[in-house]
């Protein structure tokens, strides 16, 4: 089964605002790590984003709801893998005392293009921040400048989240897979076709183990930009 390519911003902003189908079960009182990063925004931090993106600020948030569902997405699919959650769980610790939403612009995106080359490596970095440009019809090197930005805040709810709950790294893969899923039915559709484009380079499901996202420097492929450490 191959997913379609393309989709209109039309499309993703239908999804994202309700008007495409969504599944009917109800989500509740349940806190998703997108709710946090957009309170964690707010109206300044919406309107910083929206003139980084050169949108309105209610584009700006569906923008920014689309990386931040990628970059949760491709959490959730690593840490399905036993060494990837350790690595995770062992590196959410370094992110306990930032606060990236108060942080210098500089620092936040050498922190967050580190964060994306453990997720995704730097090819596949640049191929999701291709597909969210495709989706939201915005500059690819706009949504580049965004990803870093939203990844260490990310990284921050997440290692707050771990420590509140006691999470270890069987609890932290379950508790994003959850994230995952939770995701509004046409939405998370969208991240799961474009994740397993990015990931697998084929545009086909993910076979059951998933792409080793935390490798040593051994491992990075020549000409990478991926840094080996958190």
């Amino acid at each position: 089964m191959s997913f379609p390519k393309f989709r209109t911003f039309r499309t993703l902003l239908g999804v994202l605002l309700g008007n495409v189908s969504r599944d009917k079960c109800d989500r509740g009182t349940v806190v998703t790590l997108n709710d946090e990063l957009l309170a964690g925004l707010g109206a300044p931090g919406l309107e910083q984003i929206a003139g980084m993106l050169g949108t309105d600020q209610l584009t700006a948030r569906k923008v920014t709801e689309a990386v931040s569902g990628t970059i949760v997405g491709g959490l959730a699919y690593n840490a399905a893998h036993p060494d990837g959650a350790d690595a995770l769980r062992g590196a959410l610790d370094d992110h306990m005392d930032a606060d990236p939403f108060n942080g210098d612009v500089a620092s936040l995106t050498r922190d967050g293009h580190s964060i994306l080359g453990h997720i995704f490596g730097a090819q596949a970095t640049e191929r999701a921040a291709a597909r969210l440009a495709q989706l939201a019809g915005v500059g690819s090197a706009r949504i580049m400048k965004l990803m870093p930005l939203i990844a260490p805040m990310i990284m921050s709810l997440l290692a707050n989240r771990a420590v509140e709950r006691g999470m270890d790294s069987a609890a932290l893969a379950d508790d994003l897979d959850r994230e995952r899923t939770s995701l509004s039915g046409g939405l998370g559709e969208l991240i799961d076709e474009l994740l397993g484009d990015v990931l697998d380079g084929s545009g086909m499901p993910r076979p059951p183990a998933p792409y080793p996202a935390y490798r040593t420097e051994r491992e990075v492929t020549p000409g990478s930009t991926y840094n080996a450490d958190w």
